[in-house]
């Protein structure tokens, strides 16, 4: 057979993502199309481990995603535990009894510190929030104290917690009879509390991310346990950014030898793979979901896939020593990251923080936390900003970094550091 060559140079393939950015406009939201092409207009097709993978072939190590990825994406455990149940038994009735949520449980109460013994999961960590709240609320502990710069959610209960105008103001009226404190001032939360004894309830951030990686001072915690015993008030330990050893410890808590009635537990639960979060609270906590269940119900709550998740996240955390990681990991780049930054950036620079692989980098020039994070993006490093705080770039990377990737981290920081300069 002959073939005939037309001289005509093949058609390019379609770039399937062309329209992507007008999609988003038209269907979900044009801040949202607007933010994605500020960050480069680079679309993300697939992620593993550390590292995700874009449209155009390139790959960006994630040290971004809120804390969502302390064991990366698409962890084989993880993903292993949700296929078996994707093939078994996704979603339950909610009425009969099923394992899946049970052997979940069991697994967190298992890692949790001791007298934590009744769990609620729930979809987001806001949700999670919620329920903290009813049960409060449940146990005429109405008076709600927040801290200066807390984040917890943007759900109607969870934001009135949150103290930041700016996502609080299109939504007045909140909640009402709720308070916030300065963060790592036990004098101010036992002045508020004497207000209200017996009605109080504290929630708070073993250390605050949206703030800035906010760390409170040494035996902050223990202060807030001990208040909270001597003024009849339910003591919320929110942990869904710094718990499952994003810290270097299992728990915040774990840094004070402090027990919450309640701690919330989300983002790395997920392992990477599907949503879930969780309350986890003392018996005496827990009574009024624990003698009704009814009184706080959501579809979805504790659905078996989810609880696959949890489950291979938790034996993931385990078998691959990821606590001990993230402390050694943790150590490690705070130090070489501050050496850095005070190398290239002098006084621009006010301070590298953090614990574990929570780690903000605070600076002294208005803009440049923003236009680092950018800068690092070009270089092929996904951070956050912090919502609470325009001067400091956040870093929460996964634990499983390899030597290789650690290198990649601070090469590319350097690169950035330098950019931002030119």
């Amino acid at each position: 057979m002959t073939t005939t060559h037309t001289g005509t140079a093949p058609a390019p393939a379609t770039d399937p993502y062309a329209d992507l950015g007008t999609r988003y406009r038209r269907y979900l939201s044009k801040g949202r199309a607007s933010l994605g092409e500020m960050f480069g207009g680079d679309v993300e097709v697939a992620a593993e481990g550390p590292w995700i993978h874009t449209a155009s072939g390139s790959r960006i190590l994630n040290c971004g995603g809120y804390g969502v990825f302390l064991m990366g994406a698409r962890h084989p455990r993880v993903v292993a535990e949700v296929t078996r149940q994707l093939n078994t038994n996704p979603v339950a009735t909610r009425l009969l009894l099923e394992p899946a949520v049970v052997d979940a449980a069991e697994a967190l109460i298992d890692v949790v510190p001791a007298g934590l013994q009744k769990v609620h999961f729930a979809g987001s960590g806001a949700e999670a929030v919620e329920g903290a709240i009813k049960l409060a609320r449940a146990q005429g502990r109405r008076r709600l104290i927040s801290m200066d710069l807390g984040y917890h959610g943007k759900t109607m209960g969870a934001l009135s917690l949150t103290a930041k105008d700016v996502f609080q103001e299109p939504f007045r009226p909140l909640l009402p009879q709720v308070s916030h404190v300065p963060y790592g001032d036990a004098a101010a939360l036992e002045a508020e509390l004497a207000r209200y004894p017996g009605e109080g309830c504290v929630i708070v951030e073993p250390v605050q991310g949206e703030a800035g990686v906010i760390v409170p001072p040494e035996g902050y915690l223990r202060d807030v346990a001990r208040l909270c015993r001597e003024y009849g008030a339910l003591f919320v330990l929110d942990e869904i950014q710094t718990g499952l050893g994003r810290l270097g410890t299992w728990w915040g808590a774990d840094r004070e030898g402090v027990v919450p009635d309640i701690l919330l537990v989300g983002k790395g639960l997920a392992g990477g793979v599907v949503p879930v979060s969780a309350l986890v609270a003392t018996p005496e906590a827990f009574r009024p979901f624990d003698k009704d269940p009814f009184i706080h119900t959501s579809t979805f709550s504790g659905n078996p896939l989810a609880m696959a998740a949890a489950r291979g996240a938790l034996a993931a955390i385990k078998e691959d020593s990821l606590v001990e990681r993230s402390d050694e990991l943790g150590r490690l780049l705070l130090t070489e990251l501050d050496r850095i930054a005070r190398k290239v950036l002098g006084h621009r620079l006010l301070e590298v923080r953090g614990a574990g692989l929570l780690i903000g980098l605070e600076f002294t020039v208005p803009g440049l936390a923003g236009d680092l994070l950018l800068e690092l993006i070009g270089a092929g490093v996904l951070a956050n900003h912090s919502l609470n705080s325009s001067t400091v770039m956040r870093l929460t990377p996964p634990a499983v970094l390899g030597p290789d990737d650690v290198q990649f981290l601070l090469d590319a920081f350097e690169k950035a550091a330098l950019a931002v300069l030119a």
